[in-house]
């Protein structure tokens, strides 16, 4: 999710939010009040500059009290706010809210919005306070309530796909992992093997890993559970199998003058 993609998703949001019509007049005003600076010309795009014009039937000689103001003034405000002072980012890396506020208003706001159940985190930039909200859940949770219904769906969708992908990519890491252990332990086992044999000791061993060891050498590339299941033994009965092998081969090289180097 990222470049144009993010950029366009972005952008529809502000649309579908910008594009509500608030039916109470209560409402009007609390938008109209979070747009702030920017219901008095000076929006900082034209999407912004005509909902302040749609919004001018909403001059009011009160001003908007969050404290007092019923929960749908509230969500009114926050949208007028987010639209004219706040960002949204999208990326790989995660998804990140913000809306700029004076910071005199940055404390009590931070304060109000964890009662509304919003919770924020609260800091001062180059002089101006900045709401934020990181995770996914927070921000869907906030576009939700603020009227962005269709573009919370898409950006769900996208995060999902998104988690899906780096849990995908764990996954495989961990094959990747596993596949290279299991390839350094087969050529060790095998190491083992030749080494007991060329010494004699290999016919010395009980059956059970003297069969073990006749099927590592057919099958270099089995994991124990293939042994196991080829030789109608347990995976438990397996791995003794192979500590006795290996075992028996440090005890080898041990006794050896001059003992080979035994791969690890």
């Amino acid at each position: 999710m990222t470049g144009a993609t993010a950029t366009d998703l972005v952008a529809a949001l502000r649309a579908e939010l910008a594009a509500i019509e608030p039916a109470r007049r209560c409402d009007r005003i609390a938008e109209r009040a979070g747009l702030g600076s920017a219901a008095q010309g000076r929006a900082r795009t034209p999407l912004i500059g005509r909902l302040a014009v749609r919004l001018d039937d909403a001059v009011s000689p009160t001003e908007f009290d969050w404290d007092t103001a019923a929960e749908h003034c509230r969500v009114a405000y926050l949208r007028g706010a987010f639209l004219a002072r706040g960002s949204l980012s999208v990326s790989a890396t995660g998804t990140h809210l913000e809306i700029v506020v004076e910071q005199d208003e940055l404390e009590p706001l931070a304060h109000r919005l964890a009662a509304f159940g919003l919770p924020a985190g609260a800091r001062v930039r180059r002089g101006r306070g900045v709401l934020t909200w990181k995770s996914a859940d927070s921000v869907t949770e906030l576009l939700r309530r603020m009227g962005a219904s269709g573009s919370t769906l898409e950006l769900e969708s996208r995060l999902v796909g998104r988690s899906l992908t780096g849990h995908l990519n764990r996954v495989v890491n961990a094959e990747n992992a596993n596949l290279k252990r299991a390839v350094v332990t087969a050529h060790r086992q095998l190491a083992d093997i030749d080494a007991l044999e060329a010494r004699g000791e290999l016919r010395r061993l009980p059956r059970d890993a003297r069969r073990v060891a006749a099927e590592r050498r057919r099958t270099p590339e089995a994991t124990f559970s293939d042994i196991a299941t080829k030789l109608d033994m347990s995976r438990s009965q397996v791995q003794r199998a192979f500590e006795m092998i290996g075992s028996a081969a440090l005890h080898a090289h041990a006794d050896d003058p001059e003992p080979v180097q035994r791969l690890t």
